[in-house]
């Protein structure tokens, strides 16, 4: 941010130069003031902008999920901040050193801060970030360290539990069913708030569970086709209610719910309005995972100067994560999930994050 002090401090020298010009030619205090707006909006204009490098995960932009949430602070941050970004996405079975090699080429072309997209960025973001000292980086969901790192966290587990405590209150079967896309510690926090928010409303309550891929395939985040197989055999096995927590597999969810005329719940965007219409009227809710706050708050933070290395925690206290209320399928039983929200914030109710 050097480069950002001095040109305040040109600007401010360029401002009183003009001033003293306009006072020695004996100008009036309005000539003076024009001229002084005018050198402030030319210092304004040839200011340069900040340069967001933004590496997506698994599915990139357009998996409706995820990604998508990180696109939509991106976007914001060009809108109201007025950055220029460049975006490069992941490929399916790509390895650590690929991964290594976006996020350089994002801080070699002077893209500075860079933003990486989930976990599978651990080892890459930790190494990257040692070769370029001066660039700040943010990675969403995982908590590698660094002097110029900063973790994007958040308790998808709370936002679980009050989806879960939706699918057992909506559920006519007492048999509800949760999709992780890769089994890996993060997807645990979804379930086991998804189950720990059913048992608090049914204990009794039978929930299915099951894992798309096992690491390191993280292809369970981007294939639909497993994600449908997955739920259909839950459907089939008694589920009417079916949570799915991997990203753009989440649409074969969808499908095999429809299919069936069962429920299913969305995850990380508000799932009724960004996944294919054919099938939003399925999702009678989603776990909010405000990613796109997270992205736009890191990225005015370095605009403002503001950036700090370490975690920041995204919690329902702080309005990181929630629950959707799209299409109104959950409006009856939405003082009963508030009255769950609150407890959490409180601290009455502790949601398991495994």
């Amino acid at each position: 941010m050097l480069r950002t002090s001095v040109t305040k401090l040109a600007a401010t020298a360029a401002t009183g130069a003009v001033l003293m010009a306009a006072a020695a030619c004996g100008g009036s205090s309005s000539t003076s003031s024009e001229a002084s707006t005018s050198a402030a909006a030319t210092t304004a204009a040839a200011a340069p902008k900040a340069k967001v490098g933004l590496a997506y995960d698994i599915g990139g932009r357009g998996d409706q999920s995820f990604n998508d949430a990180a696109a939509a602070g991106l976007d914001k941050a060009k809108t109201d901040l007025g950055v220029d970004a460049k975006e490069l996405e992941a490929t399916a079975g790509e390895t650590d050193a690929q991964k290594e090699e976006r996020l350089r080429l994002l801080a070699q072309g002077g893209y500075n801060p860079v933003v990486a997209i989930g976990f599978a960025y651990s080892a890459a973001v930790g190494k990257v970030a040692k070769e370029f000292p001066d660039v700040k980086f943010a990675i969403v969901d995982d908590a590698v360290a660094g002097p110029n790192i900063s973790n994007l966290l958040f308790a998808e587990e709370q936002g679980s539990f009050l989806v879960g405590a939706a699918a057992a209150l909506k559920s006519a079967k007492g048999n509800v069913g949760f999709v992780g896309g890769v089994d890996v510690p993060l997807i645990h926090k979804f379930q086991a708030g998804f189950e720990a928010g059913a048992k608090a409303v049914k204990p009794d309550i039978k929930i299915q569970t099951k894992y798309l891929t096992q690491p390191p395939d993280f292809g369970g985040f981007n294939d639909p086709a497993k994600g449908k197989t997955a739920a259909q055999g839950m459907i089939d096995a008694g589920a009417d209610v079916v949570y799915a927590a991997a990203g753009g597999s989440g649409g074969g969810v969808f499908e095999a719910a429809k299919a069936a005329g069962a429920k299913a719940i969305g995850v990380d965007s508000d799932q009724a309005k960004t996944a294919d219409p054919g099938v939003q009227g399925v999702i009678m809710t989603s776990m909010l995972k405000k990613v796109d706050v997270a992205v736009y708050d890191f990225i005015k933070k370095f605009v403002d100067n503001a950036v700090v290395a370490g975690p920041t925690i995204y919690d329902l206290k702080a309005g990181g994560v929630d629950y959707a209320t799209t299409g109104g399928q959950v409006d009856d039983i939405k003082s009963k999930l508030d009255e769950y929200k609150q407890k959490i914030i409180s601290g009455e109710i502790t949601v398991p994050s495994k």
